[in-house]
């Protein structure tokens, strides 16, 4: 786990709701959990060649394809962020 950059005690003790609206980039996300590039400092980003491949798969109207895929990278973002804040 420390090498993604997290210890355990950086996860929330508390359950998170997830708003509906948001249930389909969350689980995109998370099912990229595994996909992390890795840099020498560790993780610098998702592969983006899997996110496409995943959204792909998922055949969506050209409005929803690119929608989820800036949800994705806003929350890879943010998960770059906060391994890095340490």
């Amino acid at each position: 786990m420390e090498q993604s950059g997290f210890a355990p005690e950086d996860f929330a003790s508390e359950p998170v709701e997830i708003w509906p609206e948001n249930l389909i980039a969350y689980s995109l996300f998370e099912s990229l959990r595994t996909q992390w590039r890795n840099g020498p400092n560790g993780p610098t980003g998702l592969d983006y060649n899997v996110l496409y491949h995943k959204l792909d798969r998922m055949a969506l109207p050209p409005e929803e394809y690119d929608q989820l895929e800036q949800d994705v990278c806003v929350m890879e973002v943010h998960a770059v962020s906060a391994m890095y804040q340490k």
